[in-house]
């Protein structure tokens, strides 16, 4: 496999809307990619050639058991047109557009990742949305902007518990009041369901974490959820889940 390059672990993306020059260097400090996703998640995330492979839709479908588009078109269906709106990472496949086509000429779509390789690939996705702007931030740091709301698309589960709790309290408090944050991520299928063994031997070998979202519910992962009115939606026997957190 491809190696991963030092420029892909710690090269600079400045944050800059996508077709425009880039902002001052103050708001621009690269973060440092976290230990976890060097350690875990390199082959998946960081290694450009795994970047390119697994970036297809056809891909994302299969690994969600064919899924994808309703759960894409479930997360894109709580935003409206004209709203500014944050995704704390790149996720493959092409929701990324999707929702910057539905915020329209007068929204936002702010897409950030502490990994620079994921800022490159998704340029050319939102190449065609002037209103776009990519940053290099680590997710569990808090943006300077406000947003009406954030799309946390398969993000959580990936992380560790500690730093887990810290991305769920900085997108809550990312949000303005009345705005909200939508999470759609894996959840703890059904007993009864055929692909729960399947799943969890999955997630031993490959997503070590991911179990995580199985044993605690993602409201209870936040500081101060009482700030918050919470709803849940769950999909496909129970395996995946969208939670909304709305901001009282």
């Amino acid at each position: 496999m491809e190696r991963v390059s030092v420029a892909d672990l710690v090269g600079e993306v400045s944050a800059e809307p996508v077709r425009a020059p880039s902002t001052p260097a103050a708001e621009v400090r690269p973060p440092r990619i976290p230990a976890y996703l060097r350690e875990v998640y390199a082959w998946a995330y960081l290694n450009p050639r795994s970047v390119r492979l697994l970036d297809q839709r056809v891909v994302a479908a299969a690994i969600l058991w064919g899924n994808y588009r309703r759960l894409s078109d479930a997360a894109i269906g709580e935003f409206a047109p004209g709203m500014r709106v944050l995704q704390p990472a790149c996720a493959y496949g092409d929701v990324s557009p999707r929702l910057a086509r539905a915020l329209g000429p007068a929204g936002a779509l702010e897409m950030a990742d502490v990994a620079p390789v994921q800022l490159r690939n998704v340029r050319p996705k939102l190449a065609a949305f002037p209103t776009a702007r990519l940053a290099h931030r680590d997710a569990a740091d808090t943006p300077r902007a406000r947003f009406d709301a954030v799309n946390c698309f398969f993000l959580i589960h990936e992380i560790p518990d500690a730093h887990r709790k810290r991305v769920v309290d900085a997108l809550l408090d990312a949000v303005v009041p009345g705005g909200k944050v939508v999470f759609v991520d894996y959840h703890r299928p059904r007993g009864w369901h055929p692909l729960k063994p399947v799943m969890s031997v999955v997630f031993d070998r490959l997503e070590p974490f991911a179990k995580g979202v199985w044993h605690q519910e993602i409201r209870e992962m936040a500081r101060g959820a009482e700030r918050f009115a919470w709803s849940k939606t769950t999909y496909f026997g129970g395996l995946y889940q969208k939670v909304t957190a709305t901001a009282r």
